[in-house]
């Protein structure tokens, strides 16, 4: 954790220093709903070969943000997913049930405690970071600065490294239940698990021996199976032993 904290501030030194330093800012400030809707639609028209992300799905749950704004910044996270060779998105844990049944983008993701700021990073070469950090429909900042770009990249990673596969926290679908074994079959598989010949089970289950063997075939067939000895272990498989 103390080296993701080190990467943010890296990043966060590195936009200071570019504003503080350099001949040109670290980036365009980008305000109203408009021109941001543009700058996101940019952003996705050009992505081509990676797309990083620092996003919380849920995190404008609260605030009055315009449904069709964000519904257009949901469809360009989508259409820059789907022109990237490589998408690698970094959300926090909170925004799990999301990710899974919600806003649904081709691509990794991957969940952090939290995440330090929203971020959307195009090929290496230009990301935009919302003014607030938090969201983008306040404005954003259009940053194309190589050394703030990349300083963003390695920040990027660092979490990345540390944060956890949502496969760990996904409930496994419970097993479908097992197909019902016809009760006057029943007796026919206990017998042939004992391991009875078909004499003695015939005898035992009270019915002939023609009987026991046309019975041992509806098992068989049940199970899918022409062998004894698989029939045991598909048996076994479907739960009815």
């Amino acid at each position: 954790m103390a080296e993701s904290a080190g990467s943010v501030m890296l990043a966060r030194s590195a936009m200071n220093r570019a504003v503080t330093e350099g001949q040109r800012p670290a980036g365009r400030p980008v305000r109203g709903a408009r021109r941001i809707s543009a700058a996101l639609a940019g952003l996705a028209a050009s992505t081509r070969h990676e797309l990083l992300t620092f996003d919380d799905p849920v995190a404008s749950a609260g605030y009055a943000i315009p449904e069709p704004f964000l519904e257009l910044a949901e469809a360009c996270m989508r259409a820059a997913a789907e022109r990237a060779d490589e998408v690698r998105r970094i959300v926090p844990r909170h925004a799990l049930p999301r990710i899974e049944g919600g806003l649904r983008v081709p691509g990794q993701a991957r969940l952090a405690e939290s995440i330090p700021f929203k971020m959307i990073l195009v090929d290496r070469t230009v990301a935009a970071v919302p003014l607030d950090l938090e969201l983008l429909y306040n404005g954003l900042l259009l940053i194309r600065d190589p050394v703030v770009v990349q300083a963003l990249v390695r920040a990027h990673q660092v979490c990345w490294a540390l944060a956890e596969d949502p496969a760990a926290y996904t409930v496994p679908s419970p097993s479908p239940p097992p197909d019902d074994l016809p009760p006057l079959l029943r007796p026919v598989l206990d017998a042939l698990v004992a391991g009875l010949t078909d004499e003695t089970a015939a005898a035992r289950l009270g019915m002939s021996a023609r009987t026991y063997s046309r019975r041992v075939g509806e098992l068989m067939a049940a199970l899918g199976t022409t062998s004894r000895f698989r029939a045991g272990a598909e048996a076994a498989r479907r739960g009815w032993l």
